[in-house]
C-alpha cells in the first residue's frame, strides 16, 4: 500500500470509497492447518465466537482527501491467525469503521468487550470488521452504514437518537486502519451510559459488559484500551 497510506499517521478524510473485489490471499490458501489449529485454541471455551466471513483491505490510496480501497472476503479465523502471527506477507489491513460517540458534555462513551468475545476486556468505540452485511449490490462497501449498525447492535441506540458527522479521521497502523466518524448524542454522559446499559439488557446478543465514560486522557489509563484509541483521543482532546 502506498499513495499517502503511511503507518503511524492520522489523516482527515472527506470520504472513503471502498470496493469489494477478487483477491487471492496466499496466507489463507497456504495455511489451512495452522488456521484451524489456532482458531481451535483461541475459541476454546468461547462458544459465542463465530468464524464468519469478513472483509479485509488489500489495496489503498489517499487522493485529494478521499481514501480509495479494495476489500476481499475471507474467514475470520484466517484473519485472527494472520494477525496473531504478526501480519506476515503482503500488506493487508483490517479497515473498519468506528462510532466515536460523544455526549453533549464533551465526554466520549466506549464499550468494554464481554468475556465471551475475542477481545475480552478491551475498551473502544463500537465497531466491527466489515462483513457481507456491509456489501452493497453494486460492489461497494458501506462503511458509513456500519457505523450506526454496529452502534445499534452493541448498545441499542437508534439512528434517530444520534447526530452522525460527516467525513472521517483515519488512524493508520500495521495491519489496521480505524476509520473514526464522530457521532453525538444529546444527553450528558452519565444519562447516555444509563440508557445504553438498560438497552443492552434486551439485545439479542450482548457483546459488551459495560459502557465506559472518557472525560479526558487520564481516564484512558484506567482501562485496557488499545494504543490507537488513545492516539485518537489525544488527537481530539489535545488538538494534535
Amino acid at each position: 500500500m502506498s499513495d499517502g497510506v503511511e503507518n503511524g499517521t492520522i489523516v482527515s478524510l472527506s470520504r472513503v470509497d471502498a470496493l469489494v473485489e477478487p483477491y487471492d490471499w496466499a496466507f489463507a490458501r497456504e495455511n489451512a492447518e495452522q488456521i484451524a489449529t489456532h482458531w481451535a485454541e483461541i475459541s476454546a471455551g468461547k462458544p459465542a465466537m463465530f468464524n464468519g466471513r469478513i472483509m479485509l483491505q488489500h489495496r489503498a490510496a489517499i487522493r485529494d482527501g478521499v481514501f480509495e480501497a479494495g476489500y476481499f472476503e475471507t474467514d475470520y479465523a484466517a484473519f485472527m491467525t494472520w494477525r496473531d502471527a504478526g501480519h506476515p506477507g503482503p500488506v493487508i489491513r483490517n479497515g473498519f469503521a468506528m462510532a466515536a460517540l460523544r455526549a453533549n458534555d464533551g465526554a466520549f462513551l466506549c464499550g468494554r468487550m464481554g468475556d465471551h468475545t475475542a477481545n475480552a476486556g478491551k475498551v473502544y468505540f463500537a465497531a466491527g470488521t466489515p462483513d457481507r452485511d456491509d456489501a452493497r449490490p453494486d460492489g461497494t462497501l458501506d462503511l458509513a452504514g456500519s457505523v450506526t449498525r454496529e452502534l445499534g447492535e452493541e448498545t441499542g441506540l437508534r439512528v434517530e437518537e444520534l447526530q452522525v458527522g460527516e467525513g472521517w479521521t483515519a488512524l493508520i497502523e500495521q495491519g489496521r486502519i480505524a476509520f473514526m466518524r464522530e457521532v453525538k448524542i444529546d444527553l450528558p454522559a452519565d444519562e447516555a451510559r444509563a440508557l445504553m446499559l438498560e438497552r443492552m439488557k434486551h439485545l439479542e446478543e450482548e457483546e459488551l459488559s459495560d459502557i465506559v465514560i472518557v472525560r479526558d486522557l487520564t481516564d484512558t489509563e484506567n482501562h485496557d484500551m488499545p494504543p490507537f484509541m488513545r492516539r485518537y483521543l489525544a488527537h481530539i482532546f489535545d488538538g494534535k
